[in-house]
């Protein structure tokens, strides 16, 4: 490692010290749920509801993707992906047993099939676009195209947005928005990729109307809770402005469409806890919960 002048550092006086340890540690927000291990603190069962799929999941970027994806499927059609939907809070829930038991990264979401296409024993699914992609295939390759250079371009894009998660949330948002002290070189590292990203992302957009052409795709429900959701101003504060993301018009174009979809809307409340309670479905076991169960009006 190259030499540093202690004094220069952030905290003032900081030098890693030979061997990193835990206690060392100051994780800023969510400090508390953070651990340099894996593998479940209790035991939890995860409940199972009445239909095959069951998502375990919140209303994060990453976690809106696979509900999205379930009411895209029911919007065109595939009675199949009807599904319950349980809160994880991801103050502690994401480890207990069950749940590490279907995901070992203890990250949502995560999805079980308990009828997988073919039969056989009950199938779990973590990563978001590993969901994605698992109920596109299920579903006869809905919102992936089948023709080998559709397919090819919806998978560039879903895999371009899954390496790009990191750097607007853990990079930029978690520097600008939740670390215990603001860093100039940190926040200027992670802008500068944030809006890197934004316009390769603005740049595609003025090319085609979704990313992997005319139809929209599993590549667009991955993308636009991130990128879409950070353009509308939802994530970290004022990052918008900073950001400047009103400049990236093809970005904001796509956004609004997206935005539109009944099925976005939908899959937006499934699992949020927070913000307007008539926004709030914190469990989804059918479609007239969005009617009869959001937070308003359970009290």
């Amino acid at each position: 490692m190259a030499s540093r002048n202690p004094a220069e550092s952030l905290p003032a006086g900081y030098e890693p010290p030979k061997v990193w340890t835990w206690e060392q540690a100051n994780g800023g927000a969510f400090a508390s749920t953070n651990r340099p291990i894996a593998g479940p603190t209790h035991d939890k069962e995860l409940p199972v509801g009445q239909h095959p799929l069951q998502l375990y999941s919140l209303a994060t970027p990453n976690g809106i993707k696979a509900s999205i994806m379930l009411e895209e499927l029911l919007e065109a059609g595939h009675a199949g992906a009807e599904y319950d939907a349980w809160l994880i809070r991801i103050s502690g829930d994401q480890f207990g047993s069950g749940f590490v038991g279907v995901n070992p990264n203890s990250k949502i979401p995560a999805l079980m099939d308990h009828a997988p296409k073919g039969g056989g024993a009950p199938v779990r699914v973590f990563e978001s676009g590993s969901i994605l992609l698992y109920l596109a295939e299920k579903f006869d390759n809905a919102f992936l195209p089948s023709d080998p250079h559709g397919r090819a371009e919806a998978l560039n894009w879903l895999f371009w947005q899954m390496g790009s998660a990191p750097f607007l949330g853990g990079g930029f948002g978690h520097f600008y928005a939740y670390a215990p002290f603001h860093i100039q070189y940190a926040i200027d590292r992670y802008a500068m990729e944030t809006k890197r990203l934004f316009d390769v992302l603005d740049r595609r957009l003025a090319e085609t109307r979704f990313l992997a052409g005319d139809a929209y795709t599993i590549a667009d429900m991955a993308a636009w809770p991130w990128f879409g959701g950070m353009a509308q101003g939802e994530y970290y504060g004022d990052a918008a402005t900073f950001l400047d993301l009103n400049s990236y018009t093809h970005v904001q174009r796509w956004t609004a469409e997206i935005a539109g979809r009944p099925a976005v809307k939908r899959g937006k409340m499934v699992n949020r806890a927070w913000g307007d309670p008539a926004s709030q479905l914190h469990e989804r076991h059918d479609a007239s919960d969005f009617e009869t169960r959001t937070a308003d009006k359970l009290g």
